[in-house]
């Protein structure tokens, strides 16, 4: 924008924000002719709506228009429910239809079935992300009117069914214009409470009118918003709501629903009794197989007379004492032989021997030092000289050289 001048195409885009912001403008049920129909090659459905006085230009995409159950032809007097937008490069606003019907189906059906489409296209109704609900919940909350026969339906049968659950009951309204939003506050203060394992959202039979608050979008929202798993129990069998497409369970009615979410302490013990004589079985069958097996055992002769266990190891322990005998004289022959030989050559190694061969031990008489070389006895240095039958005492008197052996 310059100057304050518009574009055209800002002035459209503008335009187009304000009517995509107006709720009424979102969620319109429109009653009119259809003229100039076109079913286009990619699906998409054109045509026009009109009547006596005014016309307005409509797109039914090839999603939505699948489940159409009639076909549409120009002059056939419908009812389009959808939202409003502008079609940018024409500069025209147009309905973008969810759900259409001939014209005389009520307007709450069409309505109902706009809606369903709308969420079931954004995912809402997607049975990946449906949660299961506890196997044992030990707190349940009950989001329905304190005095209607569903709470009373309710907290008798799981009380009934499962008394080791608490249930909190979360005071709704559930039928009138203040429903929706009584609901959505149920519903999220139940949600956020912290001992809250699995939530119960319902109310007993009704017309159409009067279960219609849980068909609204935002109750349908804060259904799938909740952190918990949600049981819808809406009306009878036959009923069918939003609520009870986006909920993780749906049940038929408040008593199915109390069924559903607590099991029954009766088949609980049944159960318990079951297992319990099945385990006793069990160990009675491996009983009497070890008492079969020990008495296999017992009728083996060894067991019948130990002793014949222990002659065969007494055999064996006397060979084994023989042979350990056997081994320990060889044993100690060779280390005597060993010895002796030892013994022979350390005698012919030993000083004694030397003396008897004629050799002499020139010693101090001092201090015992053994005189290896002249200068450790001088002349005139007396010396104590050991022979092989005794000993004498002597004087250096001179020194020579050593004579060399040839």
């Amino acid at each position: 924008m310059t100057d304050g001048i518009l574009t055209v195409s800002q002035l459209t885009t503008y335009v187009k924000q304000l009517v995509e912001r107006d709720e009424v403008l979102q969620q319109v049920l429109v009653r009119g002719e259809i003229a100039n129909f076109t079913r286009h090659s990619s699906g998409h459905l054109y045509f026009t709506l009109r009547d006596a006085d005014s016309q307005l230009n409509c797109v039914f995409f090839r999603g939505e228009a699948l489940g159409l159950t009639f076909e549409p032809q120009d002059g056939m007097s419908v009812v389009a429910a959808g939202s409003i937008t502008v079609y940018a490069r024409r500069g025209q606003y147009q309905l973008v239809v969810r759900f259409m019907r001939p014209d005389g189906l009520g307007d709450l059906q069409a309505r109902f079935e706009a809606l369903k489409a709308q969420l079931e296209a954004e995912g809402l109704f997607e049975a990946s992300r449906k949660r299961p609900l506890p196997r044992f919940p030990r707190c349940i909350a009950l989001c329905t009117s304190p005095t209607g026969a569903a709470v009373r339906d309710l907290t008798t049968i799981i009380s009934r069914r499962y008394p080791l659950a608490r249930m909190i009951v979360f005071p709704t309204i559930v039928q009138g214009e203040a429903a929706p939003a009584s609901l959505v506050a149920s519903l999220r203060e139940a949600d956020n409470h912290p001992d809250v394992d699995v939530i119960v959202v319902g109310r007993g039979g009704g017309s159409l009118e009067d279960l219609w608050a849980f068909n609204e979008e935002s109750v349908a929202r804060a259904v799938f918003a909740c952190r918990k798993p949600v049981v819808s129990a809406v009306g009878h069998e036959v009923d069918v709501t939003i609520c009870d497409l986006v909920a993780d369970l749906r049940a038929a009615t408040p008593s199915a629903a109390a069924e559903l979410v607590v099991p029954d302490r009766a088949e609980l013990l049944s159960n318990l009794r079951l297992q319990g004589r099945r385990l006793q079985a069990a160990l009675a069958r491996r009983l009497q197989a070890a008492r079969e097996s020990l008495q296999r055992l017992a009728s083996r002769v060894p067991l019948r007379d130990p002793r014949r266990l222990l002659q065969p190891w007494q055999q064996r322990v006397d060979e084994s004492g023989e042979a350990l005998a056997t081994s320990a004289r060889r044993w100690l022959r060779r280390c005597r032989e060993q010895t002796e030989r030892l013994a022979e050559q350390l005698a012919a190694l030993g000083p004694m021997s030397v003396l008897q061969r004629g050799y002499a031990i020139v010693q101090r008489p001092d201090d015992g030092t053994v005189v290896r070389r002249p200068a450790q006895a001088p002349v005139g240095t007396p010396v104590a000289i050991t022979v092989a039958e005794g000993g004498m005492i002597a004087e250096i008197t001179q020194h020579r050289q050593p004579e060399r052996v040839c």
